[in-house]
């Protein structure tokens, strides 16, 4: 049968580009305004109250946002932020792709839509089958969709070539579950979207603190003298730090912003539950912002290096018993050159001098990153370097300080906790064989760089994706989309429509799934599930909602029937998995150490912190049993001669790959999403006006990718640097462009160049 002219990327739409100046104050009565009009526009008045009264409350379900903490000990009124009330607001719409939807849609034609227009569709309502050759989704049974992927599994030459992609906001019980599967079935080959963010973080910290995770909690803000926030935009991503970076302010404390782009949530903050703050002028956030250049941060803070050095204020108690590594780090810092230094990081020598004596001088330091520090080829060492930083003033262990990688998935830490992982250590496949009586394999698997190479390799024959869209997050979209075809079968459990539905195998099933917001009644009665937040916290979730359909099946028990179509109940009982929640953690339990007293403890209100080292002692789980110092040249520069370093952001109406509005307001860019924020200065040299259509060339190695009309909006970012949003530039992107060691997509650095079309 003929392949299908499915597009990867969608039909250039009309924009209407509208350019404002960048907001001043985050959140605030527009904030509110927004976060309620979303609600009632997609959910009406019932549905939205009944979400908005029990989001992030203790018996509450977790707002799918992001993975910021709530409060230990008390939740108030509206604990949620703007951006999570569209990702629960839209995911409790009133709106249904039904069978009749996709009798009338040809998958060509969905196709053609922006991603926008796909998502506002609203909730997939039943499963649904695409047969080899046809154009069209048709309906299909729960059994018959279970059984086709049990006849995919049992048809494979090779268990790797099942693929199971993972999306960070599946429950901790679905991704046990998930990767159980996957190594029933023989592989390892669990990819997930911590590939493509935080993978950096994780391979850079546990090395040399002996964790990969943050090592603060949200009580450390109050306490902290001085937090960097370093390449991250909590204003758009994770708006509820707002509230933790106001509150250290308040109690006297610092914040400095490190980025390239100053953003409006570093600049002032309204919260929206203190009345005088939003009649006010509100609490300002940073007390100074770094405007580095792209992938400047390694020489950023290698010269605040040299000045805490130099200062001699160094926590030498600290380095000597829990330390190794201390001279060779002070000599390469030492002997580390102050023009090199200046001219990667794009910050002068007395601003350096500024921040590396507050550094020196601070007692309760708190370093926090999100993905501009994660997504460069250079991303694991810059990580170890921050590490490096609070290591020299002794910021473990003690309340206030640490470092606090802050994660955007919801539960993205929480499923590499309890095993998504391409590479498990031998002592969780030994504990998950005594559990389950499965024989997992001890071979490594594909991570999502890999997986794609895969499947372009025609070594891929069987894809499943528990939620996420990885056609349209993952770099190198085109070549993602070509890899993606080849494929047999492609699985996808959703609860909306996306791209990878579009994409596909040459057969495909859609498997809809429950939403965080909704009843879960199995067998036994309503369930929860569970989830992990960036601080280390495991704690409940529990929708309230009325279904969106009828047939929706859990994500628990999605994968029960699928495993009990594989494999009935034998050596592990998969159907017995689904009928009460509490068994699939009871089997966590044996398998994790940490999670003793599971059903228990998560009952309590707020769940309970997993154990973390070097917060709680410190105490260090390296090879030598202390923390490890580290030295790292300055990276080499991505763009030549001619070519601009290009980075991707998120706007401030989309939540990944999920675009809510074309509205980015806190940048003032209003009615397009495929524009390139341009520095003036280079704008002039180039003879470009704003507004003007230009087009982009990455390049990377002998490969260069175009992409067309793009429109260029002037903008305060460093000279040489561009800025586009995701996922529209990541098929700039390229496949092989990665970080050294965590295999990350490098969507922080691609050297691109500009033309005039």
């Amino acid at each position: 049968m003929g392949k299908r002219a499915t597009r990867a990327t969608p039909l250039k739409t009309a924009e209407r580009l509208k350019v404002g100046k960048p907001k001043q104050v985050a959140a605030g009565i527009t904030g509110v305004s927004k976060s309620f009009s979303i609600g009632l526009s997609e959910a009406g008045l019932g549905r939205t109250w009944g979400a908005m009264r029990t989001v992030n409350k203790f018996d509450g379900f977790d707002c799918p946002g992001c993975a910021w903490p709530d409060p230990d000990g008390h939740r108030s009124g509206f604990e949620f932020c703007e951006n999570g009330a569209k990702a629960f607001a839209t995911e409790a719409t009133k709106k249904r792709v039904t069978a009749d939807f996709f009798a009338e849609h040809s998958v060509t034609s969905l196709s053609q839509q922006p991603d926008m227009w796909l998502d506002k569709q609203g909730r997939l309502t039943e499963p649904m089958v695409l047969r080899d050759g046809s154009e069209h989704y048709e309906s299909i049974s729960w059994q018959d969709a279970f059984g086709m992927i049990a006849d995919s599994v049992n048809n494979l030459d090779s268990a790797h070539e099942a693929v199971l992609y993972t999306s960070g906001r599946t429950s901790n019980e679905a991704a046990f579950l998930w990767g159980t599967l996957a190594r029933q079935i023989g592989t390892n080959n669990l990819p997930d979207c911590s590939n493509m963010c935080h993978e950096s973080s994780g391979y850079g910290l546990t090395p040399v603190i002996g964790i990969g995770k943050g090592t603060v909690r949200l009580s450390c803000f109050d306490e902290a003298d001085l937090i960097l926030v370093i390449g991250q935009n909590p204003g758009t991503n994770h708006p509820r730090m707002l509230t933790a970076l106001a509150s250290c302010r308040r109690n006297g404390g610092s914040v400095v912003s490190i980025n390239p782009l100053e953003e409006t949530g570093m600049r002032r903050f309204k919260h929206p539950q203190e009345i005088l703050s939003m009649i006010g002028s509100g609490t300002k956030i940073a007390d100074d912002h770094f405007p580095v250049r792209i992938n400047g941060d390694a020489a950023l803070l290698k010269g605040v290096m040299k000045v805490v050095l130099k200062s001699g204020k160094l926590d030498r108690d600290f380095i000597d018993e829990h330390t190794i590594g201390f001279e060779a780090f002070r000599t390469a810092i030492e002997a580390s050159d102050w023009d090199e230094i200046i001219a990667g990081s794009g910050i002068g020598r007395e601003r350096i001098d500024k921040l590396g004596k507050a550094v020196a001088e601070s007692k309760k330091l708190i370093i926090c990153w999100a993905m501009g520090l994660t997504q460069h080829k250079n991303s694991v060492s810059v990580i170890q370097e921050i590490a490096n930083l609070l290591l020299m003033g002794g910021h473990f262990g003690r309340p206030g300080a640490g470092a606090c990688p802050v994660r955007g998935h919801s539960n993205v830490q929480g499923d590499r906790t309890v095993g998504i992982q391409h590479n498990p250590s031998e002592g969780f496949i030994s504990r998950l064989g005594q559990a389950t009586g499965i024989d997992s394999p001890r071979e490594g698997g594909y991570d999502s760089v890999e997986a794609v190479r895969a499947m372009l390799g025609g070594k891929v024959r069987l894809f499943m994706g528990m939620g996420g869209n990885l056609v349209s997050a993952m770099s190198d979209t085109e070549q993602v989309a070509i890899g993606m075809r080849n494929v047999d079968l492609s699985v996808q459990v959703s609860t909306k429509m996306n791209r990878s539905h579009l994409v596909t195998g040459k057969e495909a099933l859609i498997l809809p799934c429950l939403g965080r917001t909704e009843v879960d009644r199995q067998a036994s009665g309503e369930q929860f599930v569970t989830v992990e937040n960036s601080m280390g916290i495991v704690h409940m979730s529990r929708g309230s909602l009325t279904p969106a359909s009828e047939q929706l099946f859990a994500e628990p028990a999605i994968v029960a029937g699928i495993g009990t179509a594989c494999f009935g109940s034998e050596p592990f009982d998969w159907a017995e998995m689904a009928k009460n929640y509490d068994s699939i953690r009871e089997v966590i339990e044996q398998v994790i150490p940490e999670f003793d007293d599971y059903n228990s403890r998560v009952r309590e209100d707020g769940g309970f912190y997993l154990p973390n080292g070097p917060h709680d002692g410190p105490t260090w789980d390296t090879p030598s049993g202390k923390a490890q110092f580290t030295v790292h040249e300055l990276p080499n520069a991505v763009a030549k001669e001619g070519q601009f370093t290009m980075m991707t952001v998120r706007s401030h109406d989309q939540y990944n790959t999920t675009i809510y509005g074309m509205d980015d307001r806190y940048r003032g860019i209003y009615g397009a999403r495929r524009v390139v924020m341009m520095n003036p200065l280079d704008m002039a040299d180039l003879g470009i006006e704003a507004g003007d259509e230009v087009d982009l060339t990455s390049h990377f190695e002998e490969r260069q990718i175009h992409a067309a009309a793009w429109k260029v909006v002037s903008y305060e970012i460093p000279r040489g640097n561009l800025c586009t949003y995701f996922p529209e530039a990541n098929v700039l992107v390229p496949l092989d462009s990665v970080a050294d060691g965590s295999n990350t997509p490098t969507s922080k650095s691609i050297a691109v160049t500009v033309s005039m079309p």
